[in-house]
């Protein structure tokens, strides 16, 4: 054993040379505030064409790095997120976009499991784009969506990113669309968005993906009454969950009753009726049937120009729908107008004012 060499200041025991509590000398960084050497930085961050470079070579760090910083709400990043999106957008990608939700308890995570392994054993390579919901008070999340994909989660061509919602409206963050265009950058050719479920969210994701499936289950009540109209009327694609075991009867029941229910509501997609398939993630049946069925849609959509078509619509809404961000970023960011719009907000609170009236007083003098 080596003899003691050190002795720790604060708790005044003889450390050895190889002990782990050793206190090694370090590289003085001279005065607080001082000026670090050329070439260093406190903290170093890769340039944006650095993450592009990394991401378009099939780096997965590179990926994430680049997902990490389009996400990011610091401003600082904000320019750099939007010099990485302009590299990215010169090679576009030709992923088919799916989304994925469900009622709670439908089995999303378990089937995008089961389903992402057979598009990954077809040679497929695939981006799950997994968002957990966000406490509204902690803005906190578990991001546990890897650890209910053990298997897919250990495949390499599997890519999967769990993202928080932050409150955004629409169980999507706010950056999912920039997100599916760095994944199909980086060579993704089929991205799956998990949806929280929660009723907008359909809404919002169904306008970024080329085709929507819904994850139903049998044995949780009236699911008819239970569901909104609307949520099943832009399902592209219905599928039963968990039809297996002394379930599958049920299961079976549950999509005849829904086969049924569709000839009555007008389809999402012109062209296209959506059907309702029955599947197991537990036994893998069902599932090829899926996708098979997800296939022989973008099949009829690209042959008859509706592919592109909602492509553009999506583009066009997504644009509009970040100059409505902006421009309430950039009107609040205006100490005036938020000292102004401070004591509306105290007046309709107090309700000595109407809402509407607050609205139109805020926006009174502005040149638009």
């Amino acid at each position: 054993m080596s003899s003691p060499s050190h002795k720790d200041s604060e708790i005044g025991l003889p450390l050895g040379e190889d002990s782990a509590l050793r206190v090694l000398p370090g590289v003085d960084g001279g005065p607080r505030g001082a000026a670090l050497p050329r070439g260093f930085s406190a903290r170093p961050e890769a340039k944006p064409e650095e993450i592009a470079a990394a991401l378009l070579a099939g780096s997965r760090s590179g990926l994430s790095r680049a997902i990490t910083l389009i996400e990011s709400n610091a401003p600082r990043h904000r320019p750099l997120a939007r010099e990485l999106l302009e590299i990215l957008s010169a090679t576009p990608g030709r992923a088919l976009r799916i989304g994925i939700s469900g009622v709670p308890g439908a089995g999303k995570s378990t089937f995008i499991e089961a389903f992402g392994n057979l598009l990954c054993d077809e040679g497929h390579k695939v981006a799950v784009l997994a968002v957990d919901p966000s406490s509204t008070r902690s803005r906190g999340s578990i991001l546990g969506d890897k650890t209910r994909m053990e298997t897919l989660s250990r495949r390499e061509e599997c890519f999967i990113r769990p993202s928080p919602t932050s409150g955004a409206l629409g169980g999507v963050t706010r950056k999912t669309r920039e997100t599916i265009l760095a994944c199909e950058a980086a060579g993704c050719d089929v991205i799956l968005v998990e949806t929280v479920g929660v009723g907008q969210s359909e809404i919002a994701v169904h306008s970024m993906v080329d085709i929507f499936v819904l994850v139903l289950i049998a044995g949780a009540g009236d699911e008819i009454q239970g569901m909104k109209k609307g949520i099943v009327e832009i399902a592209d694609l219905l599928v039963v969950n968990k039809a297996d075991g002394s379930n599958r009867p049920s299961a079976l029941a549950t999509r005849a009753q829904f086969e049924q229910v569709m000839h009555f509501l007008t389809p999402g997609t012109a062209l296209w009726t959506p059907p309702v398939l029955a599947a197991s993630s537990i036994e893998r049946t069902g599932v090829p049937e899926v996708w098979q069925a997800i296939r022989t849609f973008e099949d009829i959509m690209k042959s008859h120009g509706a592919f592109t078509a909602r492509r553009r619509e999506q583009a066009v809404e997504w644009w509009r729908s970040l100059v409505d961000q902006e421009w309430r970023s950039r009107l609040f960011a205006n100490t005036a107008i938020a000292e102004k719009a401070r004591l509306l907000e105290e007046e309709v609170i107090e309700e000595r004012l109407l809402p509407s009236l607050a609205a139109e007083r805020l926006l009174e003098g502005l040149k638009i």
